[in-house]
């Protein structure tokens, strides 16, 4: 079993029902969704396109998916997840915006948010002591070789290479799109995600998923509202 520290809003926020019915999967419930109709891409292309983040559920990383330590549990997480959200205190994300990182979309932030970089650091340190060492395995998967230098360290030092100056927010969107097809599908996801593409985004939780087993599918374990201001919501 591996856990994972992500960024999603509430399961009826507006983005979400979106997201997860364009990925075709809710990551509170699991239960697999109908994707929309979208015209020049039938229902195989767009099930191919969006398999990957499916998976994993509509969300941004924060501390990436890790085993636990040995001596640490879930309810001791858990506990901490709360002790930690009670001391943060919500904030806004400016803008964010569809946007291509490398040869995948995803909803992005417009411009540098300092308070945004500042708890996703954060989150990293505070559970640092409950992620077991990666295994060999593990790290060639990261394909280091292809990492710079500053990314390799943090891929040693803290499991995951985008961490600090090198993360970069982003909720996920697409697999790999070819080079031709990333037009159409860009204007697509521009057409989808209409009512959220270049709005502010409120940051309010810290949510706990969960992979059963290797390769299966993430899901919600809990989402923990930041300042303690309401009671922790459990899938």
């Amino acid at each position: 079993m591996r856990y994972a520290l992500y960024f999603t809003p509430p399961a009826s926020d507006p983005l979400t029902l979106s997201a997860q019915r364009w990925l075709g999967r809710n990551a509170f419930t699991g239960a697999a969704l109908a994707q929309p109709a979208i015209a020049g891409f039938d229902a195989a292309a767009l099930s191919g396109l969006t398999a990957d983040p499916r998976r994993y559920g509509f969300h941004a990383t924060l501390k990436a998916p890790f085993s636990l330590a040995e001596g640490s549990s879930e309810a001791e997480l858990v506990a901490e997840i709360g002790r930690f959200v009670s001391q943060a205190e919500p904030f806004e994300i400016p803008e964010v915006v569809v946007g291509r990182l490398g040869s995948f979309f995803a909803l992005v932030p417009g411009d540098h948010c300092d308070e945004l970089q500042a708890f996703a650091g954060e989150v990293v340190r505070r559970f640092e002591r409950f992620r077991a060492p990666l295994a060999s395995a593990d790290i060639a998967r990261r394909k280091p070789d292809e990492l710079n230098a500053a990314e390799r360290q943090n891929l040693v030092q803290w499991g995951y290479p985008y961490v600090f100056d090198e993360f970069r927010f982003h909720m996920t969107l697409t697999g790999r799109v070819a080079a031709e097809r990333r037009d159409a599908v860009e204007d697509v996801l521009l057409e989808h995600f209409a009512a959220f593409h270049g709005r502010p985004l409120p940051v309010a939780g810290l949510a706990l998923f969960r992979e059963p087993a290797r390769g299966a599918d993430f899901t919600v374990h809990s989402l923990f509202p930041l300042g303690g201001a309401a009671n922790r919501k459990t899938a």
